[in-house]
């Protein structure tokens, strides 16, 4: 992560199109976005990535 910012990058597998479509039901998905899935086995990792990220966002 760059010490300059407090953004989080995630990668995971590219959703299905059914999970695609049911996203669809709340509202578009802007062309620069993408619905994507993470294993609940990673939530801790993302949770200390994120508690890092607002770390990082309270220094700037």
């Amino acid at each position: 992560m760059d010490d300059k910012n407090a953004d989080v990058v995630i990668q995971g597998w590219k959703a299905d199109a059914d999970t695609e479509a049911e996203c669809l039901t709340v509202g578009r998905i802007p062309d620069t976005e993408a619905v994507i899935r993470i294993p609940a086995r990673m939530v801790p990792i993302i949770r200390k990535a994120c508690d890092e990220a607002e770390r990082r966002a309270q220094l700037q």
